[in-house]
C-alpha cells in the first residue's frame, strides 16, 4: 500500500497536512523534532565520551609493585 505512494501523493498529503494544522504548527512542530535530534546526538557523544574515559581508567597499570622495584 505504502509502496505506490510515489512524488504527487507525498505533495498531497503535504497539502492536507498545512491545511489542518497550518504554517506555524508545522514549523513549531519540525522545531522540536530538530531539538531533540540535537538532544539525541548530544547524548549519544556524551555516552561515547563517558565510556571511553571508563576504558581509559580502567587500562591502568597493574604491574606488581615488586616487579615495578626491580625494572628501577
Amino acid at each position: 500500500m505504502l509502496n505506490n505512494i510515489g512524488i504527487p501523493g507525498l505533495l498531497l498529503i503535504a497539502v492536507v497536512v498545512l491545511v489542518l494544522f497550518g504554517r506555524g504548527k508545522v514549523s513549531s512542530l519540525m522545531g522540536e523534532v530538530g531539538k531533540g535530534i540535537t538532544a539525541f546526538k548530544k547524548g549519544m557523544k556524551d555516552g561515547t565520551e563517558e565510556l571511553e574515559k571508563a576504558d581509559a581508567e580502567s587500562a591502568r597499570d597493574v604491574t606488581p609493585e615488586e616487579e615495578k622495584k626491580d625494572k628501577v
